[in-house]
């Protein structure tokens, strides 16, 4: 039984590793030694090309190497082939740091002190407490739902909106298109953990920027087609957001000349909010595919009508 590894190159290693010591009875490949694709039964990937797939004939089950889907051509995989995400713990404890990280350099004017460093000024600024501020999480899947855990030890208020209503103990939730106004109306920092689907590119827009409190702030660790640039832009300009801190962009990466490169008001990481981490994501990964070995349903399989 053979499975093939199309990933993260500098993290193949790691999962070949402990697929020959904890699965020797698999046949366990990294491409590009991908040997005869006929062969190949699972496939761990990420952005797989579209003809990649189509020769792949045996294919059972294609397992995301990341927790989002919308790096895969739905359309060319076959409708009996379930495809699983990533849901591992490496994943939801790095966008849980890369979150908090944020929502507290806001917080605690962390921008604002560091312009006031290469200026020299000695300026303190108040420092309000946590629970003046409310924090608003779009998308309360597992990643949502974790970072709105770990903020509420700070004291913060919490929102969570969502397609669906999601309850969590603790924080106020809203649901559905008609509850998004009244969710953006009370947050002061927004963050967007929304999957990627048609319903949802370009979501970050001017007509949602209006529906904020002025001076509020953006984190974005979705994608980068959930951001209309030019519109964001528009907003920090016009003083309707007062910062931005974005993980992802569109494209990746940014051309040289971008906007994004050299205004103030924009902070930018190169996709580094959440990865997956071999030494947790490859037990789970593993049992899931013994799980489809045994006849038993897999775990985190994606509804291709939602895209997530």
């Amino acid at each position: 039984m053979s499975i093939l590894y199309r990933s993260d190159a500098p993290r193949a290693a790691a999962w070949a590793r402990y697929f020959a010591e904890h699965a020797p009875d698999l046949d366990f490949r990294v491409w590009p030694e991908a040997g005869k694709l006929e062969e190949i039964e699972y496939l761990i990937a990420w952005q797989p090309p579209r003809e990649f797939l189509a020769a792949l004939p045996r294919l059972k089950v294609l397992f995301s190497s990341g927790a989002g889907v919308d790096h895969v051509d739905f359309s060319a995989v076959p409708a009996h082939i379930p495809i699983a995400r990533m849901v591992e713990p490496g994943i939801i404890n790095g966008m849980v740091e890369y979150v908090s990280l944020a929502v507290l350099a806001l917080h605690r004017d962390f921008f604002d002190y560091v312009a006031a460093k290469a200026s020299r000024s000695w300026n303190a600024l108040e420092v309000p407490p946590a629970a003046s501020r409310t924090i608003g999480v779009m998308g309360m899947g597992v990643l949502g739902r974790a970072v709105l855990e770990r903020l509420s030890a700070y004291g913060f208020r919490l929102r969570g909106w969502n397609r669906s209503l999601r309850p969590v103990q603790g924080v106020e939730s809203f649901a559905g298109a008609e509850q998004l106004q009244p969710f953006l109306a009370g947050c002061d920092v927004l963050v967007c953990l929304l999957p990627l689907t048609p319903a949802t590119q370009g979501i970050l827009n001017r007509e949602l920027f209006g529906m904020l409190p002025a001076n509020a702030a953006l984190i974005n660790v979705g994608r980068g087609p959930h951001l209309v640039d030019a519109d964001l832009i528009e907003a920090l300009d016009s003083g309707r957001l007062s910062r931005a801190i974005l993980d992802v962009t569109d494209p990746e990466p940014l051309s040289p000349e971008h906007p994004f490169w050299t205004h103030p008001r924009v902070f930018l990481t190169p996709h580094v909010a959440s990865m997956t981490q071999p030494d947790s994501a490859a037990p789970i990964l593993l049992e899931n595919l013994r799980r489809h070995q045994r006849g038993e349903p897999l775990l985190n399989v994606i509804d291709r009508s939602r895209g997530y």
